[in-house]
């Protein structure tokens, strides 16, 4: 099993990134052969400042690594490191229907959100799927809302082998279905484009604050309130023990408990879990030839399959 997972260094990352993306593609890296790259071509749609990507792009390394990633069981690289991605974009480009990008739900949203139309923002599907089928992913790990990215990379790969030969392994989407929602602070889904995040490796002071913030509902605090309907709770439950987990849920449930306190607890747990990860990040940053060894390093091992897989498809093609 070959398991491919991208990220964007668009922000800084935040903890709905950690338990819907950074979490599960590093528990997959004992179950095959994992390759995790940071997406700073598609990053190119929306970050037109070139020190801000540079930064994004240390961040993420630095995030990941500090995350327990381990170099030697994941092939860990800079998409602009695999130049070979980009040719076989164009490759791939020549058999992608109109329609099929047209039917990609993912421009639409991000037209909404105020992003400028560009060709890189429509045809970036392309990219993507170039992306995976490079290294010959047998499996793309995506939430339910991200399967459509893994059907559009199917099916340029299906009209590729039918016109050309048998070039691409067709890979499978493992739909994370165990990964919930994770609430912002407004209780909509934590995003940065609702500015409703909590960054992974904040400033403390403005954590607490952006934890203060999360919005409750308005029952008294001499009544009893229900934990499962709680978005404090919700992000509590992430960080916290079983046992840590009943423990609030019972001072819940008796009253005279106020949001106030759980807020308070949440920033506790919080703080204890990322304290040992934001000590080795400190680390890390203060050793960037390590960081940059690790990314070329993975960036030279998928290049070779990449390589591969391009001189497969230019042959087929005529080239």
């Amino acid at each position: 099993m070959r398991i491919l997972s991208g990220i964007q260094p668009s922000g800084k990352l935040h903890i709905g990134n950690y338990f819907g993306m950074m979490k599960p593609a590093i528990e997959l890296q004992s179950q095959g052969e994992a390759y995790l790259f940071i997406a700073n071509y598609h990053a190119l749609t929306t970050v037109r400042d070139a020190q801000r990507l540079r930064e994004g792009t240390l961040d993420v390394a630095l995030d990941f690594l500090a995350c327990g990633l381990d170099p030697s069981h994941t092939v860990f690289f800079r998409q602009s490191d695999v130049p070979e991605v980009t040719e076989l974009t164009w490759l791939l480009s020549t058999v992608t229907p109109m329609g099929l990008l047209e039917r990609c739900h993912s421009y639409k949203d991000k037209l909404a959100k105020g992003i400028a139309a560009s060709h890189a923002l429509f045809s970036y599907p392309v990219l993507m799927a170039a992306d995976i089928l490079a290294v010959q992913s047998t499996v793309v790990p995506v939430g339910r809302d991200q399967k459509q990215h893994v059907e559009v990379t199917r099916d340029i790969a299906i009209k590729f082998n039918q016109q050309y030969g048998e070039v691409f392994t067709i890979p499978e989407p493992s739909i994370r279905e165990e990964v919930a929602v994770v609430p912002g602070i407004d209780g909509q889904k934590m995003s940065k484009s609702y500015d409703n995040h909590i960054e992974l490796f904040g400033d403390p002071k403005a954590t607490k604050k952006r934890i203060m913030r999360i919005v409750t509902d308005s029952t008294p605090l001499e009544e009893p309130k229900t934990p499962g309907t709680c978005n404090v709770f919700k992000l509590f439950k992430l960080f916290a023990t079983p046992a840590q987990c009943e423990d609030l849920a019972a001072r819940y449930r008796v009253g005279g408990f106020g949001y106030g306190e759980a807020k308070k607890a949440l920033l506790e747990v919080m703080t204890e879990t990322l304290a040992p990860v934001r000590e080795r990040r400190d680390q890390l940053k203060g050793d960037p030839d390590y960081v940059e060894d690790v990314l070329r390093t993975g960036a030279a091992k998928a290049r070779q399959e990449a390589g591969r897989t391009l001189a497969a498809a230019r042959e087929a093609m005529g080239l």
